[in-house]
C-alpha cells in the first residue's frame, strides 16, 4: 500500500458535518517577512476546500505550524499574523487562541457555533508535537468531534497532530489532501502511457530510491541537472569542475539496471551548456554531453539535448517533474528548464497530457517560465512529495488509513 493508495480513506466531504467542530490540521507555513506574507498559496489552497465545509455549518478549529521552533515559544513564529489573510480566503472571521492546547483553547473550540473559525497557536510550540505524544495528541483531540487531515504536505512526519491524534477521533481527509492524492496518484501508481518522467537536482545521493520507484514504473526517465553529470560520468565523459558525485557510478549502474529490466528509457543530455564562472549571463560555450573543457563546468542541457527531450514529451500522456535541468536560477543557464516547462505546458492545455510536479525548485522554475497554472497540478508539499516519489507510506496517510479501518 503506497502512501498516496486512497483505498479505505474516508473523505470529510462525504459526510454531513454541520454542527460538528473539525480540528483540522493544516499546513500554512507560508513564508513572512516583516510580518508579511509572502506567498499565500497554501492559505488559498486550504480556504477552497475549507469554504464549502463552513457553508454546511461546520465548526473549523485549524492546526498548524509555522517554521521550527524547536519546542518552545517565538514570537516571530507565531501564526496569528496570518489571521488576515486566511478571514480574507475563507470569507469568514477567524478567532485566535494563544495555545493550542489546555483549558483557554478548549474554551474557545466549544464555544464555536455553525460556520465559525479558530486558529490555534503554533503546534510546534509544544516539544511534543513532534515527538508523536500521545498526551499532546489527546489534549489536541479533546478540541473537537472529528480529525481532518488536510495537509498532505506534513503527512511524512510521524508528528501528534498527523499521526497520534487519528486514533482518539474519526478521523477523515480534508478535500486538499484527497486532490493532492489523486492528482499523484494519476500520475505514478495508474498513469495514462507514455508516461515520462523529468528528474533534476544537484546530487543524485539524494534521489537514489525515487529513481529506483520511477524507473519501475514509467515509460521514460529524463535525467537533468548535476544528476545528469553523474551519469555521464559513469559512461566516462569529462566533467572539467563540473559538480557530479564520482563515488555514485555503482548507482547510476545499478538504476540502469533496473531500467533495463522494467523497459524504462533513461534520456540524458546529447549536448551540455559550459562555462567556467558559475554566475548569471557569465560566457559560455555549448559542448557534446562528452567534451567539457577542463577549466569549465556543465550548467544546462544544450539544444539538442533539449530538441531530444521536447520530443520525448510530444508523445507522452502523463509527464511527472522533480527538479530543474540546470542552473535555473543564474540565466542564461536556465534555457533547458524553461524549453521543457513550456512544452509540459502547452501539451497540457491542450489536453494531450496529465502534468504534476513538485519540489520547492520545482515550483519556483515553473513560476519563473510563466507556467505554474497551466500544469494540472503542482505540489507544494516539499519533501512529502519526495518521499512519494520514492514510493514510502507516508505516516500521516497510514494513519488515516488505520482509522478508517477500525471504524
Amino acid at each position: 500500500m503506497t502512501g498516496t493508495d486512497l483505498t479505505d480513506i474516508a473523505a470529510i466531504t462525504d459526510i454531513d458535518v454541520r454542527g460538528k467542530r473539525l480540528v483540522v490540521r493544516a499546513d500554512l507555513n507560508v513564508p513572512v517577512r516583516d510580518g508579511r506574507i509572502g506567498d499565500a498559496t497554501r492559505i488559498a489552497r486550504f480556504a477552497r476546500g475549507m469554504r464549502p465545509l463552513l457553508a454546511q455549518g461546520a465548526r473549523l478549529v485549524i492546526l498548524t505550524h509555522m517554521g521550527r521552533p524547536e519546542g518552545e515559544m517565538n514570537p516571530t513564529l507565531s501564526v496569528d499574523k496570518l489571521r488576515p489573510a486566511l478571514s480574507e480566503a475563507l470569507g469568514a472571521p477567524v478567532r485566535f487562541s494563544d495555545v493550542c492546547t489546555g483549558p483557554s483553547a478548549a474554551i474557545l473550540a466549544g464555544g464555536l457555533k455553525d460556520g465559525e473559525v479558530l486558529l490555534c497557536e503554533n503546534l510546534r510550540f509544544n516539544a511534543g508535537e513532534e515527538r508523536n505524544d500521545p498526551r499532546l495528541a489527546q489534549e489536541l483531540a479533546a478540541l473537537g468531534d472529528i480529525y481532518v487531515n488536510d495537509a498532505f504536505s506534513c503527512a511524512h512526519r510521524a508528528h501528534a497532530s498527523t499521526a497520534a491524534i487519528a486514533e482518539r477521533l474519526p478521523a477523515y481527509a480534508g478535500p486538499l489532501m484527497i486532490e493532492e492524492m489523486q492528482a499523484l496518484s494519476r500520475a505514478l501508481e495508474n498513469p495514462a502511457r507514455p508516461a515520462v518522467a523529468i528528474v533534476g537536482g544537484a546530487k543524485i545521493s539524494t534521489k537514489i530510491p525515487v529513481l529506483r520507484n520511477l524507473v519501475g514504473k514509467l515509460d521514460a526517465v529524463i535525467v537533468g541537472g548535476g544528476m545528469a553529470n553523474t551519469f555521464l560520468y559513469a559512461q566516462g565523459c569529462a566533467m572539467g569542475r563540473s559538480l557530479h558525485e564520482a563515488d555514485q557510478v555503482d548507482t547510476v549502474r545499478d538504476v540502469r539496471a533496473l531500467a533495463e529490466q522494467s523497459g524504462c528509457r533513461i534520456l540524458l543530455p546529447r549536448d551540455v551548456v559550459c562555462a567556467r564562472a558559475f554566475a548569471e549571463g557569465a560566457a559560455h560555450v555549448v559542448r557534446p554531453a562528452d567534451a567539457c573543457p577542463d577549466d569549465a563546468m556543465i550548467l544546462d542541457a544544450g539544444p539538442e539535448a533539449v530538441a531530444a527531450f521536447t520530443q520525448e514529451l510530444s508523445n507522452a500522456r502523463t509527464i511527472l517533474w522533480n527538479g530543474p535541468l540546470g542552473a535555473f536560477e543564474l540565466p542564461p543557464f536556465d534555457a533547458a528548464t524553461v524549453a521543457l516547462a513550456r512544452e509540459a505546458a502547452a501539451l497540457t492545455r491542450a489536453g494531450r497530457a496529465v502534468s504534476v510536479a513538485g519540489g520547492g525548485d520545482t515550483v519556483a522554475a515553473l513560476n519563473a517560465a510563466g507556467v505554474a497554472d497551466d500544469f494540472s497540478y503542482v505540489s507544494t508539499a516539499g519533501g512529502a512529495f519526495l518521499e512519494w516519489l520514492e514510493g514510502r507510506t507516508l505516516p500521516g496517510i497510514a494513519a488515516l488509513q488505520r482509522a478508517a479501518q477500525a471504524a
